[in-house]
Parts: structure tokens; C-alpha cells; sequence
């Protein structure tokens, strides 16, 4: 029924994600880990959905990579993981580092996760193991290319290593004001810059 949803974004609050477009305002749950891999409020966006649909209503979910979408799925294949589950788990790992933990059996990485206890984990395995497809669409940290590549790009150039670039960039973009534009952007490098130099993103 639905892929995806491209809009205007109005909005974050919780694990929600809210994006405007035609005119209607959609409350998306999304994992907390990529709420800033939207980008800034104002801004346009991407976002692949699910739908869920019971007897007592409905609920979207939603994610920044189709293959991020594939890997929810797959996780309430799985007994005991209901979609709530699967996105908290998603809330509490990357994808890459996921698939990492399930194709190696590492009980221990997946225990770190909220909500993941040794059954479950050891269920997770036995269902995930070796069957998952690559999820990394940036090519370093399971994560997607973020709508500020380039600056992580420029801060990779100076020396900095690539996935703590990525870290304090997405850190800093969440509190970006809408519509800040270019001037927002050199802000945004600034401050990631001061976090990389003074030894933050780690």
C-alpha cells in the first residue's frame, strides 16, 4: 500500500518523525538511532515506510534506507519480535553492526541491545544468521548517506576517521535550525570539527 514518503519535515518528537506533504501531516516511528539522518527540520525528505495495521488501529514506521526497511522485517520473522521490538532494537544498533553480531553468533553484542536478553538473542541467531543481505549503504557504519556527506567527506580529507565524522556530524545536525541553508551548513562543520579536534565522537 505504501513505499515511501517524501515531504516536508515538520517535526521530531519521541521516536516520531513527522513529515508534511500534500497537505497532511504523517507521525512515522522511526528508530531513534536515525532520527538525524534526516536531516534539519524544514527540510525535505525520504522515508521508506511500513504500515502496520490491527484490529485497534494503525501505526507507520518508517526508515532512512530501503534496506534498513528489509532488515525490520526480517526482525519480526523472528518469535518474540514484535514490529515494536524490532524497532527498538534498530533503535539500539546500527544495521551493519547487527548483521555483524548475528552472521558471527555474538551473544555478547546482541545482549548490549535494549531489550535483548540471551533467549531472544540466541533466537535471533538461529534465525538471522547468514541469511541477511548486505545492509550497508554508506560503505563504513551500516548507516546511509546522510544529507551532509559532503561535510563528512571534508572532515574524512583532513585526517579524521570516516565514522567518527559521520557521528559528530549527525550529532550536531538534529539541533540545526530549518531553512539555515548554507550558513547553517558551515555552522554545522564548524561544530563537528570542535568535537572531532577536542577528541568527542569516539
Amino acid at each position: 500500500m505504501f513505499n515511501r514518503i517524501m515531504g516536508k519535515l515538520s517535526g521530531r518528537s519521541g521516536d516520531s518523525l513527522y513529515v508534511t506533504t500534500g497537505g497532511v501531516e504523517w507521525d512515522i516511528s522511526v528508530p531513534t538511532r536515525s532520527l538525524a539522518l534526516f536531516g534539519p527540520l524544514g527540510g525535505q525528505v525520504e522515508v521508506f515506510v511500513w504500515l502496520q495495521h490491527w484490529d485497534e488501529g494503525m501505526r507507520l514506521f518508517g526508515f532512512p534506507t530501503e534496506a534498513e526497511r528489509g532488515l525490520f522485517l526480517d526482525l519480526t520473522k523472528v518469535e518474540g519480535i514484535g514490529p515494536k521490538q524490532a524497532l527498538k532494537i534498530l533503535s539500539g544498533i546500527s544495521p551493519q553492526d547487527l548483521k555483524l553480531a548475528l552472521d558471527a553468533g555474538d551473544l555478547a553484542a546482541l545482549k548490549r541491545i535494549p531489550g535483548v536478553g540471551p533467549k531472544l538473542g540466541q533466537k535471533m541467531v538461529l534465525a538471522l544468521k547468514g541469511k541477511l543481505v548486505d545492509v550497508d549503504g554508506s560503505g563504513g557504519d551500516g548507516l546511509p548517506a546522510s544529507p551532509w556527506e559532503d561535510l563528512v567527506s571534508a572532515l574524512a580529507d583532513m585526517g579524521f576517521d570516516r565514522r567518527a565524522a559521520e557521528k559528530a556530524v549527525r550529532s550536531k545536525a538534529a539541533a540545526l535550525a530549518p531553512g539555515s541553508g548554507k550558513e547553517g551548513e558551515a555552522e554545522l562543520f564548524r561544530q563537528a570539527l570542535l568535537e572531532l579536534s577536542s577528541g568527542g565522537a569516539q
